[in-house]
């Protein structure tokens, strides 16, 4: 998101963007993945607007209808629908990777070069700016780069090309921290007991989330649950077997399910880097003594998909005032 929002604000700067992606498509925890007839989300599972600014641009995709208005609030933890009407929750059409397509799609119209499967090595300063090289020894070149992976994928990239950041802005970097998540995604036939809109939020229950991706409106030839796993069991879980820990995310599940029914598949996804649980109080950084070196994403600013899409603009909006052509 982070990237997408930086490219997306140097539209009409005259400066060329690149933007580099390791994943099979753009994305990252905006992930959405098929199984069997139907979808599920897996990272990222709806955004919030709490900024003016991020209010503008969903309000745009609402319109366009990319994003629908999926709940006001959830379950208090049992199985009553939540009383409190808060704030709304957006998800988005067709999952929440189709909404990382559709920007990825917007940039592209305006001039950005995007490169799926890209994964990089190392990055490293040079005499013109900045050069980064895969895994294939392909190298990309700018005056400028702007990093977003989590800061620890960030620093490796840095250490391997060499490039040796200020005292101040490593403490500073070293001091984001990051949480990790275990989601188990389960095909099922049968009915599952979850209260409206499909949701069950449990903040302390070793499985914290359960939504029905049916109910969501994104899956409708099949039902899909999705169960993320909270940090610290996440941690602890970690490095089971991908079965023992999909039967130990059954486990908690499965009080839900009516007598009968049945999963037909479940798969695992591991979250490394999930949750940004302490953040730089900036939106990015700049880094000291490296002209054209900034680093933003969820880590900086505020978390979640709102904190990443307000440190991409913010960082592209410093990207233009230094590197733009008009």
């Amino acid at each position: 998101m982070s990237g997408l929002m930086a490219a997306l604000s140097l539209r009409g700067s005259g400066a060329s963007v690149m933007v580099l992606d390791k994943g099979r498509s753009v994305g990252g925890r905006m992930a959405t993945r098929r199984i069997g007839p139907g979808q599920a989300d897996h990272g990222a599972q709806f955004l919030t607007v709490r900024n003016e600014t991020f209010g503008a641009w969903a309000k745009q995709w609402l319109d366009q209808g990319w994003l629908f208005e999926w709940s006001r609030g959830w379950s208090d933890g049992s199985l009553r629908p939540s009383l409190e009407i808060g704030y709304p929750r957006f998800a988005a059409v067709g999952g929440m990777n189709a909404l990382a397509k559709h920007l990825s799609g917007q940039a592209e119209q305006a001039g950005t070069h995007i490169h799926a499967n890209v994964k990089l090595e190392s990055v490293e300063q040079t005499a013109d700016g900045w050069l980064a090289r895969d895994e294939n020894d392909v190298t990309y070149s700018a005056p400028a780069i702007l990093l977003t992976p989590p800061v620890p994928q960030s620093l490796s990239l840095l250490s391997a090309g060499g490039v040796a950041l200020t005292d101040a802005n490593r403490t500073d970097l070293e001091s984001i921290d990051y949480a990790p998540s275990l989601c188990g995604l389960f095909w099922v036939e049968g009915r599952v007991n979850l209260p409206e809109p499909g949701v069950l939020q449990t903040p302390t229950a070793p499985v914290s989330w359960i939504a029905d991706n049916q109910r969501k409106g994104i899956s409708p030839d099949a039902k899909l649950i999705t169960a993320q796993v909270i940090p610290h069991m996440s941690r602890e879980w970690w490095a089971l077997p991908e079965s023992e820990t999909l039967a130990l995310i059954q486990a908690e599940i499965s009080p839900l399910f009516d007598p009968g029914t049945r999963i037909r598949e479940a798969q695992l996804k591991r979250w490394r880097y999930a949750l940004s649980s302490s953040t730089y109080s900036n939106p990015f950084m700049e880094a000291e003594g490296h002209s054209g070196l900034l680093l933003a994403g969820d880590g900086f600013g505020g978390p979640r998909l709102e904190g990443a899409a307000i440190s991409g603009l913010s960082a592209g909006a410093r990207l233009k005032e230094l590197f733009g052509k008009s």
